[in-house]
């Protein structure tokens, strides 16, 4: 097996297992009551937006939106995930010309605002990046929203494992539900026109 493959296999299982465990903690009743019924993933944040400024979550609240956890040197992971967003929102035309994404990179050493931009725009306008001034900031951030990430060493330096779910926040900033890329076009599309529908 080629050292490329062997990377390949092991981002994959990593994600698999990151992916398992966000949907345990997602569906497990006690990992995640409220006493509202709502789970408890969200929270406030200030970060350095690719639009220019920053964008706070306060500012977010009156319209849904979804927010990611990936970063630019993904080599499969964030461009599939990516992709099937801007295909998904297109799919809904005018319905989601106002829905934004928000890319929250978890490398911030290398994924520099402009890079970001440049990644973001390649896929959809829609979607904004956003980054973490430090890694103190992005473990904030990443705590409120129960999405995992870790470095992992690699023979041509390192990449990273992360939460591959796409995060609905409605309107009231409150956690709707997520797009996972199992899922078919019509079920991911489907949520998406109830989150926008309110």
């Amino acid at each position: 097996m080629t050292t490329l493959r062997l990377i390949r296999v092991l981002a994959w299982g990593s994600v698999a297992l990151l992916t398992a465990v966000l949907g345990y903690l997602l569906l497990n009743p006690h990992a995640n009551e409220t006493g509202s019924g709502v789970a408890a993933i969200g929270g406030p944040f200030r970060l350095a937006a690719t639009s220019g400024g920053t964008i706070d979550s306060e500012s977010l609240k009156g319209r849904p939106f979804a927010l990611f956890f990936g970063f630019t040197h993904c080599p499969d992971v964030c461009p599939t995930a990516m992709l099937e967003i801007h295909n998904d929102l297109e799919a809904l035309g005018a319905a989601a010309k106002d829905f934004r994404v928000y890319f929250v990179t978890v490398d911030p050493a290398r994924d520099t605002v402009e890079l970001l931009r440049d990644y973001t725009a390649s896929f959809d306008p829609r979607i904004i990046g956003l980054v973490p001034k430090d890694e103190a900031e992005l473990a904030m951030v990443a705590r409120a929203y129960r999405a995992i990430y870790r470095k992992v060493e690699t023979p041509s330096g390192y990449t990273m494992d992360h939460t591959a779910a796409i995060y609905l926040m409605d309107a009231k900033g409150l956690f709707f539900g997520t797009l996972d890329s199992q899922e078919t076009p019509a079920v991911r599309q489907a949520k998406l026109r109830r989150l926008i529908a309110g």
